[in-house]
């Protein structure tokens, strides 16, 4: 039920979209026809100051129609009559409206919660791959690629595909010691495997407490407690929840030492693990339930605007790369999404993530909304950039126009295209679903 809340957050980034067309329409004395939510056939229609205002069939999508759209209409109020730059400002609008929502959204998450950091660790690593001969081991913490910094997942993807062929400097965190390694990505690499030969799992630095023991288990024998906060295990800090799980599961069979903060003091006790199963959770394999809470630090006020449109230049940064990455076949197609697998990502997030769930929706929002707004800039035909695509050439010709016809044709082929391929991520993600698939790396 979680990926219902889809609807509302793609709802209100359609919603956002179009009311950008329409003030920038209004403000450039453009007349607006008709103001659509959903895509036709139309359900109800009502007229105000002179504009349908309308709720549509299909509840994905939007759309605001103006005077002169046909590119023949030359009356006053058509879009026909307007400059290049009026109309490339009522094109760029929509996407214009998402990014300011995405910093709106950035900078109310920062200001309220703070801001979190996350690790990166290696998951899994492929026999063979070039991780493997890298030297590079599951439960290892990647510290530096490239020489920045690691902050996601995302990034780390992104420069092992740029550094396909070439050497790769990676240093990686082992149980305390740092060590450079030198990777190289492949170009072309085996199905579902990437360039490296890695799973990854991004987790957010966090406290680990004990909610619950179950009497009798593994956890209520070592004498943990609810309330106590692990402080380390393994002699290995623990600073998120990947720490305390990947050690457990290393060391299934054996004992493991722990500390634990109890009331401000630190306990020392002994776990005896048991033998687990592949698919087996962890905590509940021991006996425990625990809470995990991110860490978040506070920007202080003078910083959240800018920190905010940082973090959503970050993330649209690192979604332009991943488009060009799926144009160039450099990332596979799995990664596109309909509503649909949009609607199981949601839901998947919304289980798997520690946050509150209001702190969840926004960063789904931004995720969104960014996306959204990229890609109606992309300059492919029936898109907002196909249209302005058109405009540039204008210019570039001295004023003169593409005839109107041509360009309806263009626009309509590349809707055919669109809706072709929608259906297509659309069976891909009806397929996943049924093979009970998880959406998420």
């Amino acid at each position: 039920m979680n990926g219902l809340y889809i609807i509302p957050i793609l709802a209100l980034i359609i919603l956002i979209h179009e009311i950008g067309h329409f003030v920038a329409a209004r403000s450039v004395g453009v007349v607006v026809e008709e103001f659509g939510i959903g895509i036709p056939p139309r359900i109800k229609g009502w007229t105000r100051n002179g504009v349908i205002w309308s709720l549509n069939a299909i509840p994905f999508g939007g759309f605001v129609r103006v005077l002169g759209e046909d590119g023949k209409n030359a009356d006053p109020g058509s879009m026909n009559t307007k400059s290049p730059g009026q109309r490339a400002f009522f094109l760029a609008a929509g996407s214009g409206m998402n990014f300011l929502l995405a910093i709106v959204l950035m900078v109310l998450v920062i200001g309220v919660q703070g801001v979190s950091n996350s690790n990166v660790y290696i998951a899994a690593v492929e026999p063979g791959s070039p991780a493997a001969k890298a030297g590079w081991k599951d439960g290892d913490q990647l510290v530096e690629v490239a020489g920045r910094s690691v902050e996601s997942t995302a990034q780390v993807a992104s420069t092992a595909r740029d550094y396909g062929g070439r050497p790769l400097s990676v240093v990686i965190e082992r149980r305390g010691a740092t060590y450079e390694t030198i990777v190289t990505p492949r170009d072309n690499p085996p199905e579902n495997q990437g360039p490296t030969g890695v799973g990854l799992s991004e987790v957010f630095e966090s406290t680990i407490s004990i909610e619950a023991v179950v009497a009798g288990e593994a956890a209520a024998t070592a004498g943990l407690q609810p309330g106590d906060r692990i402080v380390s295990i393994n002699e290995r800090p623990a600073a998120d929840t990947f720490v305390v799980r990947s050690e457990l599961r290393r060391f299934a069979g054996f004992d493991v030492p722990l500390v634990v903060d109890r009331d401000g003091q630190a306990v020392d006790l002994t776990i005896a693990v048991p033998r687990l199963k592949a698919t087996e959770d962890t905590y509940r394999a021991v006996g425990l339930t625990a809470k995990v809470q991110p860490i978040f630090e506070d920007v202080p006020a003078a910083q959240v605007i800018p920190r905010g449109f940082s973090e959503a230049w970050s993330q649209m940064q690192a979604m332009i790369r991943g488009i060009r990455d799926l144009f160039t076949g450099a990332a596979p197609l799995n990664q596109v999404a309909g509503p649909i697998g949009m609607g199981q990502a949601t839901s998947e997030v919304i289980e798997e993530s520690p946050l509150p769930l209001w702190i969840t929706l926004a960063q789904l929002s931004i995720l969104l909304s960014l996306n959204i707004g990229v890609l109606n800039l992309l300059p492919l035909p029936a898109l907002d950039g196909g249209r302005l695509l058109f405009v540039l050439v204008e210019i570039l010709r001295g004023g003169r126009r593409v005839a109107p016809e041509k360009e309806g044709v263009v626009h309509f082929v590349g809707l055919v295209l669109l809706l072709g391929f929608m259906f297509i991520v659309a069976f891909f993600d009806i397929d996943r679903l049924r093979d009970g698939r998880s959406f998420l790396p």
